[in-house]
């Protein structure tokens, strides 16, 4: 059966790998470079920088631990830089062999429903050719949302897609958006030097976190001296030659030499031709699927971003999966979002699965909570990060319906709560599992405890 992908990117290139080794003749189109946002200009290159920040962290507080390193760390911002493009380029190679040894094919350029079978790509110089597949992945991923009323320029406004391919460090700048890309891209260029200023229209930073969750965040902002203004939005905004002026709702005057706009993204439907063969979109232009990806015209399926679903990478890598299951073979997938984890990447990292607590409030239902302070860990004290806490939500079942790490490898220990959350593992079970002393780890089991009132290592 031959499978042709539209977008190279996390969910389409995981989809083509696996549609070719279910058996599938596979062609993958693709715009740019394999790897889509989240390699080239998300996800990858942000983790690169932020890794510099953390050297740099630890070259600064190293007299804490007794080593004298002797004069001050000093910043070289073009090496930064090229770090991040030579690990970039290393992983869209790597993708690259990846095709190539599992015999996928690829098209550089961009792909154009005709009908359900037929797909018309054009390439960079303007030729054309028609490629023609039994069952279509769209895969084509997003591009961030740029309202004309920031007066994006590429240059003075610009988006996470410039931000990432800075010639020089700017002196200032101020990110319109507190969640995970302005969080993110705000620690960074503070650790590097610049002043920065972050705006976030809701009450907190990282607003789709609980608040409890975004107090510690806040704090550590604070104590790093990283500006940032919450329940207040921008007004207007004035570009000038040397700068960008934008004033908020409250009246305050913030000036930058850039502005970064992180208020969101929108699927890349443009080049598609979804009308061309009947595809259904929602009001914000996503693709409408199914729960086995399909869309409403039979051997069209979509994933990632172009879809209504949490839009993260590893969420579009499983939808790939799936997806293909669904395409090539009778046993049917669904596909589950009830444990999906998201991540933000500072100063102490946050990640949360399931259903917040607030969402639980919302809902009214009868649940309980369990919570453990790093603090009080061993592991913890000995590497002086005992910023922040673990936090599990239950269900009058005693079922894991959702969590919450705020604090060091927050990002790493989620997954654990993410298979509880998924499988529907009880506090009970998960907290009897012998966790390895001394770990942070041992912050889980504790909050497990604590469901029931059982946490040995608190006091309250």
């Amino acid at each position: 059966m031959k499978l042709v992908v539209i977008g190279g990117g996390p969910g389409g290139y995981v989809a083509a790998v696996q549609a070719a080794i279910l058996g599938a003749d596979v062609t993958v189109i693709e715009e740019k470079c394999v790897g889509g946002t989240c390699l080239n200009v998300g996800c990858i290159p942000t983790k690169a920088l932020l890794a510099c920040s953390d050297v740099l962290e630890m070259s600064k507080n190293s007299s804490k631990f007794g080593i004298n390193l002797g004069g001050e760390a000093k910043v070289d911002f073009d090496f930064i830089m090229k770090r991040k493009n030579k690990i970039v380029s290393q992983l869209v190679k790597g993708i690259e062999a990846i095709f190539k040894y599992r015999g996928v094919k690829i098209i550089k350029g961009s792909g154009k429903l005709l009908n359900s079978r037929n797909i018309e790509v054009t390439r960079e110089d303007g030729s054309k050719e028609i490629v023609c597949g039994d069952k279509i992945v769209l895969a084509a991923g997003s591009v961030p949302v740029t309202p004309k009323f920031f007066k994006y320029d590429g240059k003075k406004v610009i988006t996470s897609d410039e931000v990432l391919n800075l010639n020089k460090l700017p002196k200032s700048m101020i990110l319109v958006g507190g969640g995970p890309i302005g969080c993110e891209i705000g620690y960074f260029l503070h650790s590097m030097g610049t002043e920065v200023k972050v705006v976030e229209m809701l009450p907190h930073l990282a607003p789709l976190e609980d608040e409890d969750v975004a107090k510690q965040l806040q704090r550590s902002f604070k104590r790093n001296k990283i500006k940032y203004f919450v329940g207040d939005g921008i007004s207007s905004v004035e570009v000038k030659e040397n700068g960008v002026t934008a004033e908020l709702k409250s009246g305050k005057i913030l000036e930058a030499e850039t502005m970064l706009v992180a208020v969101g993204r929108r699927a890349y439907t443009d080049k598609l031709g979804l009308e061309n063969v009947g595809i259904k979109t929602d009001k914000k232009g996503r693709v409408i699927v199914n729960e086995y990806l399909e869309t409403n015209i039979e051997g069209i399926y979509a994933v990632g971003d172009l879809i209504p679903s949490p839009a993260l990478a590893h969420v579009a890598s499983r939808e790939g999966v799936v997806a293909v299951y669904n395409a090539l073979l009778d046993k049917r997938k669904k596909m589950s979002y009830k444990a999906v984890p998201s991540c933000i990447f500072v100063e102490p990292e946050i990640a949360s699965v399931g259903i917040k607590e607030s969402e639980a409030k919302k809902r009214g239902m009868d649940y309980k909570v369990g919570k453990f302070d790093f603090r009080s860990l061993g592991k913890a004290q000995a590497m002086g990060k005992f910023q922040g806490f673990v936090k599990v939500i239950t269900d009058e079942k005693d079922v894991i319906v959702g969590a919450a790490i705020v604090g060091e490898r927050a990002t790493d220990m989620i997954g654990e709560l993410a298979v509880a959350c998924e499988l529907g593992l009880t506090a009970e079970q998960v907290g009897e599992v012998i966790h390895p002393h001394p770990t942070l780890s041992e912050g889980i089991m504790e909050a497990l405890h604590d469901v029931h009132g059982q946490c040995i290592n608190a006091i309250k």
